[in-house]
């Protein structure tokens, strides 16, 4: 094998916790807009894993959903403040 099978699992398996520079990746924004939307309430607190944050790409899908739409109401709160 030419690569460690660790480098390989990282860069080959789907990944359901993300850090905070990942996540606000993941939506779209950057991680200040990240930040302010966190503690807006719009963004649920991440789940700790010895002491490092992580943030479920389930809970993240859901904070999107609520987005507005550019013609409309979003499903859920709205963004409209951040």
């Amino acid at each position: 094998m030419t690569r460690p099978l660790s480098r390989i699992r990282a860069t080959s398996l789907p990944r359901r916790g993300l850090s905070r520079e990942e996540a606000a990746v993941y939506l779209g924004v950057s991680p200040g807009t990240f930040d302010k939307l966190r503690h807006a309430g719009q963004i649920d607190t991440p789940r700790v894993i010895g002491g490092r944050k992580l943030w479920d790409i389930r809970d993240l899908d859901i904070a999107f959903d609520s987005l507005p739409r550019e013609d409309g109401p979003g499903i859920g709160s709205s963004w409209d403040d951040a």
